[in-house]
This record gives C-alpha cells, sequence and structure tokens, in this order.
C-alpha cells in the first residue's frame, strides 16, 4: 500500500479533475454462489441511471476517452486492492462473475468459485481478446447477454478449471507477470 497508494492517489485527483464524479465503479459479484460482495473500479463510463450486465458493443459509447486508456492499461481495476485486503479477491483466480450469470449457470460457478477470485487469471489472458471481439459485436444488451452467457461463460470456466487443477505459487507469479507483460504489450 506504501508504494501503490500514491499511485492510486494521483489517478483519482487525475480522474476527479478530468472526469468529476464519481470516481468508482462499485458493482455487485460473486465469490461463492451464495456469496456477494461489492467490487470496486475506476469509473470508465459515462454513468446512466440503470446499467447491468457486460459490457458489450452496444455500452462502447458509453467508455470516456480516460476510461479507454485506463481499461487498455488495466488500470480500472486498481481500487480492487481494497478487495484484496477485505479477502473478497486474491491477485489471482477466476474473475468473479455477476449474480445472474451464477444463478443462469450454477453447476459451472459451484465448480468455478472453489478457487478464490481474482484480479487476473488465466482466462482474462487467454480470452480476453476473444471475448472483447465477440462482445464488441453485440449491438443490443439482449444480444450480448446471450452471447456473453452462451460463449464466453462456458469457455472461460474451462479455463478457469484448468488454473484450478494446476494452481500453485509458481503459477500464480508466472499468471501475474503475463498479465504485466500484457499491459504494457496493449497500452503502454
Amino acid at each position: 500500500m506504501l508504494v501503490l497508494g500514491p499511485i492510486l492517489l494521483a489517478l483519482l485527483v487525475w480522474l476527479l479533475l478530468k472526469q468529476g464524479r464519481p470516481l468508482f465503479y462499485v458493482a455487485e459479484r460473486m465469490k461463492g454462489v451464495d456469496q456477494p460482495f461489492n467490487l470496486w473500479k475506476l469509473r470508465t463510463m459515462t454513468v446512466v441511471d440503470s446499467d447491468e450486465g457486460v459490457s458489450g458493443g452496444n455500452k462502447t459509447t458509453r467508455i470516456t476517452p480516460i476510461g479507454n486508456w485506463l481499461r487498455r492499461r488495466r488500470l480500472d481495476e486498481f481500487p480492487q486492492l481494497y478487495n484484496i485486503l477485505k479477502g473478497d479477491l486474491s491477485f489471482v483466480g477466476p474473475r468473479p462473475p455477476l449474480r445472474k450469470y451464477v444463478d443462469r449457470h450454477p453447476e459451472i460457478y459451484a465448480q468455478v468459485l472453489h478457487s478464490r477470485p481474482g484480479v487476473t487469471g488465466l482466462a482474462s489472458i487467454a480470452y480476453h481478446r476473444h471475448e472483447a471481439t465477440l462482445l464488441a459485436r453485440c449491438t443490443s444488451a439482449e444480444e450480448t447477454d446471450q452471447a456473453y452467457s452462451r460463449r464466453c461463460v462456458p469457455c472461460k470456466a474451462r479455463l478457469d478449471l484448468i488454473y484450478q487443477r494446476h494452481q500453485n505459487m509458481c503459477y500464480d507469479f508466472d499468471l501475474v507477470f503475463q498479465t504485466i507483460g500484457n499491459i504494457f504489450r496493449r497500452g503502454g
């Protein structure tokens, strides 16, 4: 926190000056089949009255220029350090799903959520680009929801279960370093 705290504080001041409030996006995610928690991120989209579901092509116009910059570098994930300190997340593990996908796919998430969710993981690294391409084609919330539920959830779950079978500290470090490398390749 001593090293990363000043970086987060500088990001917050910059966001406040450039975008205004709110600075954070807080959304319910699941760390177990019946265990919700609030996931914290830096706000990257314009504010609307109601927002639900994963981000697809239907939400692209809402991403702010600063939000786009933050997302490319995954700096919008910075506040999840708070979730790690609270014990909701680990650094590495499956990405925490929305409740509606856990409710829709209980047999999948009963297995996947045996591992504590993480900020990054095998599915995040291996499937991120394909998922983004797939969802970018969606033009409505319904189409995004269907594509995510039918195509992304099963693929990501298979990768999350591979991670689960091979999980160890060396593998976690490898995934963290891959994530850092991807950040520099994508946005830096």
